[in-house]
Parts: structure tokens; sequence; C-alpha cells
């Protein structure tokens, strides 16, 4: 059918490599890219004997000139961006230079400030339109397969969506006090954050982790989850007609929070540049080099995820409820590709966009998140692929839970 190029070799690029050998009928050839080569040769040399034939390359992701180069050489029919946010633009621009479609699983973030937005890669949909080429933004889990399901609840089972909420859960434990489950430098810049809502056609800011509620997850148990500002907030709040609020929640526990909150205040979470040594570092890129590396994770990871959408609207004048969710377990995916389920929920979707492009089934010129296209073939192929989903009619909606609004630890 074709070729890839997967520019990124952590935990995430590690399950897409494994499920795109695993979809060879897509996915003739691939090249797998970094700024370490010998990581892409490690994974390479682990799947090399299959019917996708691999390769490898070193590439800078910050400079546009070196990616245009190997696009040359590699001639793929997708780049599949699975390295930093902030490398997004520059895979953008090398990809307009070269014709070649694109897709991504988190929006594009600029390193000097902790800022979540659409609006630089929205910025290049004329252009892509123009080049005749697709790029298919946030084909993760959330963002991604939120979107799907949200396109896919408005398709099959309501007239009007209003009401979303999406739930994050991970129950899995790692044994270590503190540690992130992807990359460290992301993940405390996400939680850090003040948190954010869309409402009635505003978005209402709330300090970090100032709300919180706790829910009873299938497969998990109860667990404190917190309101976050999450990208798909973002395009869904866009390109949902209709919708009244969108809200996300993650969970946390305990000892992450008490861990986060000393780290903050004693300035290790800072994102401006301080003066060590005679060299200008960055604490919480510090902090992100002495934390565990969430790729070696895996093996010591045991529990379960779960993450979905509870939907509230309108099918036929009627009032409407809907929740469809995945659980996934740790261990279950470190023993089929090596690594925990952060990766495995963002590294299979990340492998369906692309296939979704190449097949034709999502591909039209411009810059489109999930949720513009048909969710139906890539609801099938979450089945097929490891990702199967599960459907509830008559869910606990979050308004429904006792409120614990009050400040956390985080922000007292």
């Amino acid at each position: 059918m074709g070729k890839a190029l997967i520019i990124g070799a952590g935990g995430v690029a590690s399950v897409a490599v494994h499920k795109c050998v695993q979809n060879s009928e897509v996915f003739e050839e691939i090249c797998i890219a970094s700024r370490t080569k010998s990581k892409c040769d490690e994974l390479k040399a682990k799947l090399d004997g299959g019917k996708t034939k691999i390769t490898t390359a070193q590439v800078d992701a910050d400079n546009v000139d070196e990616l245009i180069a190997l696009i040359n050489e590699v001639k793929p029919d997708i780049v599949m961006n699975l390295a930093l946010p902030y490398q997004d633009l520059t895979i953008m621009d090398a990809c307009l230079a070269t014709k070649t479609n694109y897709m991504d699983t988190a929006n594009y973030e600029p390193h000097d400030t902790a800022k979540f937005e659409y609006s630089w890669q929205w910025d290049y949909k004329e252009r892509f339109e123009q080049a005749g080429i697709t790029a298919l933004l946030g084909s993760g889990f959330d963002p991604g397969v939120t979107g799907v399901f949200s396109a896919y609840a408005l398709k099959h089972y309501f007239d009007e969506i209003e009401y979303i909420d999406i739930l994050d859960c991970n129950g899995g434990d790692h044994g270590y006090p503190f540690a992130t489950n992807f990359n460290p430098e992301i993940n405390i810049r996400e939680v850090s954050a003040n948190g954010k809502y869309w409402e009635n056609g505003e978005w209402i800011e709330t300090k970090p982790m100032e709300i919180k509620r706790v829910y009873d997850f299938k497969e998990v148990g109860e667990k404190d989850m917190y309101l976050l500002y999450h990208e798909e907030l973002e395009s869904l709040a866009k390109n949902m007609p209709g919708l009244k609020r969108i809200r996300f929640f993650m969970t946390f526990g305990q000892s992450y929070l008490t861990h986060l909150k000393a780290l903050e205040n004693v300035g290790m979470t800072s994102i401006e540049p301080i003066e060590y040594e005679g060299k200008q570092i960055i604490p919480l890129q510090f902090l992100k080099a002495v934390l565990p590396d969430p790729a070696s994770l895996g093996p010591r990871t045991v529990g379960k995820t779960n993450i979905g959408c509870i939907f509230k609207g309108k099918k036929d004048g009627q009032d409407k409820t809907y929740y469809v969710y995945n659980i996934c377990d740790h261990q279950e995916c470190y023993k089929e590709v090596g690594s925990q389920a952060i990766s495995y929920t963002t590294g299979v979707p990340a492998m369906i966009g692309a296939a979704m492009v190449m097949t034709g089934k999502w591909n039209k010129p411009g810059v489109y998140n999930v949720e513009e296209f048909n969710p139906d073939p890539f609801m099938e192929e979450l089945n097929k692929w490891g990702l199967p989903w599960v459907e509830d009619f008559n869910p606990v909606l979050v308004d429904e839970l006792p409120e614990e609004v009050k400040e956390s630890e985080l922000v007292r």
C-alpha cells in the first residue's frame, strides 16, 4: 500500500512502529528517524524479518532543511510526527515543501511558554489545501480517540450534543513515589498550568487542580479526578455544533500531587532559564533528566487505564446520555509491544490515523482534527488493533457527583 516516515523513537513511536509492522498490508515500508539513530536501530533490530521493510535515519526535527532532505530521500506517503510537540511546525514546513501528508498526536507548543493551542497549526490550512496534501492533527487517544468518539456519538446517537465530559483515568501503579507516564516536561506543564473549560461560548479558567470529583471507573475503581485544560477541548468546542459545555478530567494520586507541590515550591517545575555553573539551564528540563524515563516504566506498571467521553444531548427531542470508553491493561500492553498502556493508547491511534490517510478513507487537502472525518472506519480499526471500546447508555454523570470544589495541595 505505501510507505511512512516515522519521526521519533520514544515510547509512543515504539508502539506505533510495532503496530505498523503488524499492519503490513498498509505499511509496506517504514523509515524510523530520530536525533539518536541508535534508538531507531534498536527498534529495527526488534522488528526486522516481517513483511514490512524497515530502514532508519538520523534527523534533527528542529531543522527544516534536514527534514526536507530526509523526506526527499525516503519519499514517504505520510510523515508520522511522533517527536515532541515543539517540533510540529518545522515538520509541517518540511511536509509543505515536499508536498507530503502529515500527522501528529499533540498540538504545537512553544518552548518558552506552557501554551496548548491549535492556532499555529490551523494557520497552515490554506497552504496544505493549495499543496493538495492532508495534515491530520492529534491522532493519539486524548486528543484523538476522544474526538473520534465525539464524532461517532453525534453521527449515531444524537441530533445534538450539548455536554461532553472527557474522563482520563490511569489506575496503573509503577511503584515509584513520583514518576510521569509520558514525557515529564509535557506532563508537568499540563498539570501545573491553570485549568480551563468551555461553557456557553467562552473559556472559564480555574486554578490548577481546583475542581475535583471522585468517579468510580469500571475495572479500576474510585479515583480522584481533577479538571485540567486539554487541547481537544479547543477543537471540539469549534467542531461540535450546538455544544454548550466541554470539560476534561484526569486522575491523580495523592503521592504524585504532594511531590509535584514540593517540586513547584522549590522552582523545579519552572520553564524560566536560570544560570548554573556558567550555563543557562531550564529547571523543568533538568528535572526531566533525573526522573525515571517513562519508557522504563513498562515492566513494573500494573493496573489499567480507562479513558472515554460522557455525552449528554438530544435525540428526537428527548434527553439522552451516552458513555463510550476503552479499558487498557498495562501488563498486557507490555507483553505485546514492550510499553505500558499510556504509550499504547497513543501509539495505536497514531498508526490508525496514518492508515486512514494512506488508504484514502481520511484524505482531503487541508489541516483537520480527527473529529472532522467519518468516525466509523477508525472505530472499527480500534477494535481490530487492540483498543476495543465499551458503550454505556445510562452512565453516572459528573454533574450527579458530590461537589468537591476546593483548592488542592498544589495551589494552597
